[in-house]
């Protein structure tokens, strides 16, 4: 490890110069020294990453008052040669002393960790993003060898995120969440590590490639990690989360999972499976990690919640008492070759009053260091590590922790040694490290510095079995992509619809197998009003992928508007098949349904669909409609009519004749005859003003009726 800075302070200063006397342990003649004690510095100051919303990094009075020394290469040399000494600083009237030891263990590997601005940006009125799209290529990864002063940049300059990141046991495999265009955090890289490395298309899996059957109700994997052996990848799906991000830069986002199941990928068959065990719908079970073996799995456990639940208050800031409750227990299951097993407490991590997460297994797998915490998981103001038998037993506060959020942990290759980053020191979040010895032990903690520059912050540091050369630049083509797709996305929100369609083009070509990019340029056709194209991209999205939801929309919404119902009615039906919480499905096929006459069929739709969607306009209307007016006795519902009509005329503020129309059928058909003339009259006026002369004529007509106490009906619908 490179020399460490010694900093100290005099409670009445007065000296001017101190005394650096070095007394090693083993007898060996002392070293003396003296320094003028330099004064602490700020550091470097990235001036991109400047921003309202932050503020520059300052020095705290006592750091102001502190005086530090690095040793030169050669005191540093003679301290690590004779393994142990006293380090007395004495000054005029003051004099201090700590005790040193060298450690025998090798870290031996250096540590790869994400260099980040925080930098949260307000993009419309109380919507905030921890980081703004502008600033996602300032987004650095750097590699650090502690036996050097400085990182080594890796990789910046990427349009979209990547974030949590493993390695196999040998460094032979990166895996990392990587966001897709427009951040959705759909995609996951597995490549190999080469010291100047590569990440291609064919590296990178889409989550929503995988099949109904894994991820129903979501299709973003979640703080995945590769086995030891790089053969399989274990993640969260079908998840909940609670998301609330602050403007406050010191703490600007919580997140943790409300519910969510644990999956695994196989690399060599491709294929995707949900593990027994760990798929109980009634928990959350999220953030696992592999044992060094790849035999068992530890992930954190808690009964399954609404992320929002009904009538909570949004938190302004971390651990607010408006924040969604959850406490994690730590559980260890087999993995069996993906059949899992039984789901088992860890003791010491498990039912201790705290929330407990983000394990962490040694490479002998004797020890797990996990966080624990008041509430929810990982990067809390009051997190602190923890170690414990792997097998359970008495946990322990580590030594090591320091005043402010002690997370993001990892072990070294050796498990000797830990890394972990700490908002103690600056709220720009720093890397710390820690000797752990054969019984657990650990050391107090030691600051890595220089790691970025002082207005940036580090995280997810990660101790990667390479030589320090073995890794030194890393290239990532996959996402070039998402840059041309990104401007698609901005050209389609312009209504540029002909450049955009070129765009989409351009993505295609380079992404054929792009669900997303397939279905957005049939989107921009379909606008152009080139429906036969239109509906190819999307049949051939669906011939990727039959499960594709906005697939089978899409097709049944072009197919409807060319007038082949009966083919948009089994794309509807598919979808809903897919997912039966899709509102617009419902909602569309209960339309489309009506509009042939299957009025019975169509009913059961809306009210799914509604359900879903209680304040879509158009359904509301429609429903109303077919309740108050069809000619079926049995199919009518005056008290659901009205509930449907007057909510479609509260969200259209009145100013809809359509609505207002339905609303007057929806009263005569209740008996409300005064109500119901009333109201169509006021439809009949708005329909004049707006030119509508056909609606005005039909509800003139319908005056008359309930002018003679008659309702509406249509007689033709079944």
């Amino acid at each position: 490890m490179a020399a460490p800075r010694f900093v100290w302070r005099e409670s009445n200063p007065v000296s001017r110069e101190w005394v650096i006397r070095i007394v090693f342990s083993d007898g060996a003649p002392p070293l003396e020294l003296k320094t003028a004690g330099e004064r602490m510095q700020i550091g470097e100051i990235d001036e991109r990453c400047v921003a309202a919303t932050n503020e520059r990094p300052a020095l705290s009075a006592k750091e102001i008052a502190a005086r530090t020394w690095t040793p030169s290469a050669s005191v540093w040399g003679a301290i690590r040669e004779h393994r142990a000494a006293k380090i007395e600083i004495a000054g005029t009237r003051s004099r201090a002393q700590v005790r040193i030891r060298i450690s025998q263990d090798p870290a031996g590997a250096p540590i790869f960790y994400r260099d980040v601005p925080l930098m949260p940006e307000e993009t419309q009125r109380g919507v905030i993003n921890p980081l703004g799209a502008s600033a996602l290529p300032l987004i650095a990864w750097r590699l650090r060898d502690l036996g050097e002063t400085r990182s080594r940049l890796l990789l910046e300059g990427m349009p979209t995120c990547a974030n949590c990141h493993s390695f196999s046991s040998d460094g032979k495999v990166l895996a990392m969440d990587l966001d897709g265009p427009q951040n959705d955090k759909g995609l996951y890289a597995l490549a190999a590590v080469e010291p100047r490395m590569s990440i291609r298309n064919q590296d990178v899996i889409e989550w929503s490639s995988f099949r109904q059957n894994v991820m129903p109700e979501s299709r973003v994997g979640f703080m995945s990690q590769v086995s030891p052996d790089g053969r399989y990848v274990v993640t969260t799906v079908n998840r909940a989360d609670y998301v609330a991000n602050f403007k406050d830069y010191r703490f600007l986002q919580v997140f943790y999972p409300t519910r969510g199941m644990l999956a695994w990928y196989s690399r060599e068959s491709g294929e995707m499976r949900l593990l027994p065990g760990a798929d109980d719908a009634r928990y959350v079970q999220t953030g696992a990690v592999w044992s060094p073996d790849g035999k068992y799995l530890v992930f954190a456990r808690a009964e399954a919640r609404n992320a929002y639940p009904p009538g909570s208050k949004p938190a302004e800031s971390a651990n607010d008492p408006n924040e969604t409750r959850i406490r994690y227990d730590l559980y260890r299951i087999p993995f069996n070759g993906g059949r899992g097993g039984l789901a088992e407490p860890i003791r010491g991590a498990s039912r201790n009053g705290k929330s407990n997460s983000f394990a962490k297994i040694s490479p002998d797998g004797r020890w797990l260091v996990y966080v624990q915490a008041a509430n929810g998981a990982l990067m809390r103001p009051d997190s602190e590590l923890y170690i414990v038998p792997a097998a359970g037993g008495e946990a322990r506060r580590m030594r090591c922790n320091t005043a402010l959020m002690n997370s993001w942990h990892s072990f070294s290759p050796n498990g000797r040694w830990l890394v972990f980053s700490s908002k103690s020191l600056s709220p720009y979040t720093q890397m710390f490290l820690t000797h752990i010895d054969e019984q657990g032990q650990d050391s107090p903690a030691i600051r890595i510095e220089n790691a970025t520059a002082a207005n940036r912050a580090v995280n997810i540091p990660e101790f990667v079995n390479v030589p320090p050369a073995g890794l030194a630049k890393i290239e990532v083509p996959a996402v070039e992509v998402y840059r041309r797709f990104n401007r698609a996305v901005e050209l389609t929100g312009q209504q540029q619809f002909e450049a955009a369609s070129a765009e989409w083009r351009k993505v295609v070509e380079m992404a054929p197998d792009n669900l997303k990019a397939r279905n957005n340029l049939g989107l921009v056709l379909s606008h152009q009003g080139k429906l036969d194209e239109a509906l190819l991209e999307f049949r051939k999205a669906l011939e990727l992928n039959p499960s594709y939801l906005p697939g089978h929309n899409n097709a049944a919404l072009v197919l409807e508007s060319m007038g082949r119902i009966e083919e948009a009615i089994a794309h509807w039906e598919a979808a809903i098949q897919l997912n039966s919480a899709s509102g617009p499905a419902h909602n569309n096929l209960a339309s489309a349904l009506y509009s042939q006459g299957k009025t019975g069929q169509a009913l059961p739709h809306w009210r799914a669909g509604l359900g879903l969607e209680p304040n879509r306009v158009s359904a509301l209307k429609a429903a109303a409609w077919a309740l108050a007016t069809s000619g079926d006795d049995q199919l009518r519902d005056p008290e659901q009519a009205l509930e449907f009509a007057r909510r479609a005329a509260q969200l259209s503020q009145e100013r809809d004749a359509e609505v207002l129309d339905t609303l007057a059928a929806a009263y005569a058909d209740a008996g409300r005859y005064t109500e119901a003339v009333e109201t169509a009259r006021r439809a009949m006026a708005l329909a004049r003003e707006q030119q509508n002369l056909p609606l005005s004529e039909a509800v003139s007509a319908r005056i008359a009726l309930y002018e003679n106490r008659t309702p509406y009906r249509v007689h033709h619908q079944k």
